[in-house]
């Protein structure tokens, strides 16, 4: 059953008034468009500009000629001109019947495609370990998540890694601090954040002793030399980090097919490294530092291995790109990480190339900075959002507005809270696109009003409570003849085009395109069931339609929904 996408058969249509043009239908269906959703648009465009230099005309004149030449026949109803547009009205009725019979047949498969037979690997959030994850790795972790669903929807295979930055300067800087000035042998609350104290602690003291710099690199040395009791300290604070990521990890429902530590292969990468030198691909600079040559691809040259030895991030990315390949053969390897690392990717994708590590499909999913209202996060500085410290406040926060609403038992509060809440922060997260900065507002994400996740789930809900009411089982058909006005129709052309907003999130690796449609999804329903009367005191014909409609809306609220990783409450 067609899901309500007839360009083919409009291309069809076009080609055969085009015979003799030499203009044939292969040339014709990529150009066929969607137009803005406007009452006075077309469902289908096509653009004659590409005409014009075969009929020697301007373009409006050619739409104008092709209306009159142009058939309505099949799926078309109706054929006009509208300046260098030619606009193709397809028949409602028939369009409705598929488009609703799809996604009822389909249900939550409505808008995936097949097996396309590709292995895609995303790596994220890849924190360091010297920290809890906060708002800015809440960004990072709900991207990959998400687009891990999208892409897995589109037909691809899709494998969750995490790297464990767990090793460096950084991660020294919280032992130091630990063994010199913590006087809490053991954390007292959750463990990641006591690690996080301690970096902070460092940053305090280091201006009162500048001497500290040094002894940080010492323990450094040390560290990669073997130290055995600079290991039992790294160990200690390392295992202390990790347990409390995995607490974050299990709240945003995240699980991982395979998790990477830098300090069990960042060896490897160095020996790489250095068989590379030895082979003549990579030089040394005046310093000793062993170096791969960029200027000639139009960017700086890169250390790869410090003159004493020591690695930096670059070594065991260089390594970690091998392991995933022979872990996961795929096709495509995507990096979620921040923009302002987006010299280093660069870097990083031509020095594989350059000692043909891996070079297939590399991708960097860059993302802005999260702000906010007072400013920049500094995690040296303790000024930070720390993830669980978010979720606790939006839950908190739903919280209240369940209780303001509902009397419900506190189990029940709770996981309404959960998912209003989670889900507020998410979809203000992914309605961005990755690349823009912006400042998160808690209260503007919890409302119930506006470009919101609780407004879209509150459109679920609202459907969720009419069928529930209805209390019987959906009507097997409808004359969807019923469905006239503007606001049906408009629902009706948008459900249509769910499946081709999944295949724009997954080819751009943009969850924002999911986020987008249902906040118009959930504005074209409530338009029309704040509009249209109430449903279920309907004669029975335009009941079992109106019925149908909005069925068909809460299944496709409930697919994108879950493609964004958000709950779609029945109650709200």
């Amino acid at each position: 059953m067609s899901s309500g996408d007839y360009r083919d058969e409009i291309a069809d249509i076009l080609a055969k008034a085009l015979e003799g043009s030499g203009f044939a239908k292969q040339g014709i269906l990529p150009l066929i468009e969607r137009p803005e959703l406007r009452e006075d648009y077309g469902d289908y465009s096509f653009p004659c500009f590409a005409l014009a230099g075969i009929f020697k005309k301007a373009p409006q004149e050619i739409a104008v000629e092709l209306a009159a030449k142009v058939p309505a026949k099949g799926v078309v109803s109706r054929v006009s001109a509208v300046g260098p547009y030619l606009n193709f009205f397809v028949d409602f009725r028939k369009l409705s019947a598929d488009v609703l019979g799809s996604i009822l047949e389909s249900g939550d498969k409505f808008g995936s495609s097949p097996s396309n037979g590709l292995r895609v690997v995303i790596e994220y959030p890849s924190p360091n370990t010297n920290k809890p994850l906060h708002l800015g790795h809440v960004r990072n972790m709900l991207l990959g998540q998400s687009l891990s669903r999208i892409l897995s929807f589109a037909g691809f295979r899709v494998f969750q890694v995490n790297l464990n930055n767990d090793r460096g300067v950084h991660i020294c800087k919280a032992m130091l601090a630990y063994e010199r000035f913590s006087e809490k042998k053991v954390p007292d609350r959750k463990p990641d954040h006591f690690v996080g104290d301690l970096y902070v602690l460092y940053g305090e003291k280091v201006k009162e002793h500048p001497e500290l710099e040094q002894e940080v690199q010492e323990m450094l040395k040390k560290w990669e030399a073997g130290d055995k009791a600079t290991l039992r300290l790294w160990k200690k604070l390392n295992t202390w980090a990790l347990r409390g990521f995995a607490e974050t990890y299990k709240t945003f429902g995240i699980k991982f097919d395979r998790v990477y530590n830098e300090s069990e292969h960042y060896q490897d990468g160095r020996q790489i490294v250095l068989d590379a030198f030895k082979k003549g691909i990579l030089k040394k600079d005046e310093t000793g530092n062993i170096v791969a040559g960029l200027k000639e691809f139009g960017l700086p040259d890169k250390i790869l291995l410090r003159a004493d030895g020591t690695s930096i991030y670059i070594t065991q990315d260089i390594n970690l790109a091998r392991l995933k390949y022979a872990d996961f053969k795929m096709d495509k390897s995507i990096y979620v990480v921040g923009s302002e690392q987006a010299l280093h990717f660069r870097q990083l994708f031509k020095v594989l190339e350059m000692l043909k590590v891996y070079t297939g499909g590399l991708f960097h999913l860059a993302h802005g900075m999260v702000y906010l209202p007072e400013g920049r996060m500094k995690s040296r500085e303790g000024r930070v959002v720390d993830a669980d410290d978010l979720v606790a406040e939006m839950v908190g926060v739903a919280e209240g507005e369940v209780k303001k609403r509902h009397k419900l038992s506190e189990a029940e509060v709770k996981k309404r809270a959960v998912q209003i809440g989670l889900g507020a922060v998410r979809f203000f997260i992914l309605k961005y696109d990755p690349l823009r900065d912006f400042t998160f507002h808690p209260e503007e994400s919890i409302s119930f009003e506006g470009e919101t996740g609780p407004y879209i789930q509150y459109a679920h809900a609202r459907i969720c409570s009419v069928l529930a009411k209805y209390g019987k089982k959906l009507p097997s058909s409808a004359d969807f003849s019923l469905l006239k006005s503007w606001p049906e129709r408009r629902i009706v052309m948008l459900l249509s085009r769910f499946p081709e907003t999944v295949e724009a999130a997954a080819s751009g690796y943009k969850p924002l395109a999911v986020a987008r449609y249902l906040l118009e999804l959930s504005q074209a329903f409530n338009h029309f069931y704040d509009t249209s009367g109430k449903i279920l005191e309907e004669g029975a014909s335009q009941k079992a339609a109106h019925l149908l409609l909005i069925a068909g809306v809460r299944q496709v609220l409930r697919n994108g929904l879950a493609l964004l990783v958000i709950d779609a409450p029945e109650r709200m």
